[in-house]
Formats: C-alpha cells, sequence, structure tokens
C-alpha cells in the first residue's frame, strides 16, 4: 500500500487555510482503495469531500462528523478512528484488510454537498456503476438519500436496501444500500442510529 499524501504534512488544518482547498484538484485525492487486487465486501460512497477532508487527504475528516464514530460502534472497525489530521496508514490497512473500501460520488470539494449541481451528480451516479462493474464489492452503501435521489433519477427512493428498486444497469452481483449522510447538520440521525444502519449493511453483505 503506497503511503498517502497529506497537503498539510500530517496537521489539522486552521480554519483560515480551508478556503484554498475549494480549488484543490479532484483528482489528487485518494480514495481508500485495495491496489492488489483483492476483493471488496464493502464500497461506502460519500457524496463529495468537504475542505477540511480535501485538507487533509482522507475520507471524513472534519471534526464533528459522525461517520468513524457510528463505523466503529456498528463493529466496522476494531478502533475509533481519528481522521481529522489524515488517515494513519495502520487505519487504512485495517479498513481494506476488513474489505471496506471508501469512494465519493464526485470528487469536486465544497463546503456542502447542496453546492454540487444536478449534472454534476447525474455525472456521477454513470460513473458510480462503472466503477462497481469494475471493482465487484459485495455491497455498495451511498451516505446521502438527496444526492443519490439526484444521482439516479429516483426522487421517491427511500433509505435502506433498494433491492429492485436499483438503477438501471447497477451490477446484480453489487448489493445496493443507502445511508444518511453522517455530517452533524443532518439533525434526523445520531451516532447511535447511523450504528444501525451501519450494522444492517454489514450483516448483509456477510451473507453474500
Amino acid at each position: 500500500m503506497r503511503q498517502r499524501k497529506s497537503p498539510l504534512g500530517g496537521r489539522r488544518p486552521h480554519a483560515s487555510e480551508l478556503a484554498q482547498f475549494a480549488t484543490v484538484d479532484p483528482d489528487a485525492l485518494e480514495d481508500v482503495l485495495p491496489d492488489d487486487g483483492r476483493p471488496l465486501r464493502l464500497l461506502i460512497v460519500g457524496i463529495n469531500p468537504g475542505l477540511w477532508t480535501a485538507a487533509v487527504n482522507a475520507p471524513f475528516a472534519r471534526p464533528g462528523n459522525r461517520f468513524w464514530p457510528s463505523l466503529h460502534l456498528a463493529g466496522l472497525t476494531d478502533r475509533l478512528v481519528d481522521a481529522s489530521a489524515g488517515l494513519r496508514a495502520r487505519d487504512e490497512r485495517a479498513l481494506l484488510d476488513a474489505g471496506i473500501g471508501i469512494t465519493n460520488l464526485v470528487g469536486r470539494p465544497t463546503v456542502r454537498a447542496d453546492e454540487l449541481t444536478k449534472q454534476e451528480l447525474r455525472d456521477a451516479g454513470t460513473r458510480l456503476i462503472e466503477r462497481v462493474r469494475t471493482l465487484r464489492p459485495g455491497a455498495v452503501a451511498i451516505a446521502g438519500i438527496t444526492a443519490y435521489r439526484t444521482a439516479f433519477n429516483v426522487p421517491k427512493a427511500k433509505l435502506g436496501k433498494q433491492d429492485a428498486d436499483a438503477p438501471a444497469g447497477w451490477p446484480r452481483e453489487s448489493e445496493l444500500w443507502v445511508v444518511p449522510q453522517p455530517s452533524g447538520l443532518n439533525a434526523h440521525e445520531n451516532v447511535a442510529s447511523l450504528a444501525a444502519k451501519w450494522r444492517a449493511v454489514w450483516e448483509s453483505s456477510q451473507q453474500r
């Protein structure tokens, strides 16, 4: 596994530094994906990087985001990951060893996901289907129902396992789930409720 690059050299960004990362090249931000061909049990798909994530080149890195605490409470990680200054090599290795990968629908960093255009999301939906065909994960969990509805033109989609409601062209061998956005801005969820949803996805993926 190659060394993950951190633009700030392994420290947290200062608030005054964040704005500059809105212009980061999306291709410079690294996914958590195996480079040795090993299979994925679960591919987690965020909507797009926030500025803090772009600053440290680590997924769901902003303090206060409930992604890592809920993943740990659900039993998907054996320790509570702190990615606020970057993702440690041992934590990335543990995710991949467990068969967990992380990517985004859209690579462009923004302050909020609702800054993305409908066309960006629709293009991203098409790209994700192609990536899933290549990566062939047992299950895919997209973290954000509003963006999912737009990306795949399914305005009535609900949270949970999509079953027969998967988008046209979705590979049948990869189960599709939509889980809530874990940002602290989502007042409808807490760490415990998010963990319950991650646990359901994880247990279902184990049965495949």
